[in-house]
């Protein structure tokens, strides 16, 4: 829809630089560059080996 009203030469006429720039946000807001990252704060991480038992590790 958006590429017929900017064919139009009377529209295009109308569009400036910085019009045309504020249009570039609206074909981009969608993509997630590094992906989709779920974060789930009750799960801890396995940092150090340790093992997911819930329980802190004992002490030496």
């Amino acid at each position: 829809m958006l590429q017929d009203v900017l064919a139009d030469s009377e529209w295009a006429k109308l569009l400036k630089p910085a019009g045309r720039r504020g249009l570039t946000p609206l074909f981009w807001q969608h993509v997630q560059l590094y992906g989709e990252v779920r974060l789930d704060v009750a799960k801890r991480l396995p940092l150090g080996g340790q093992a997911q038992t819930g329980q802190a590790p004992a002490s030496q």
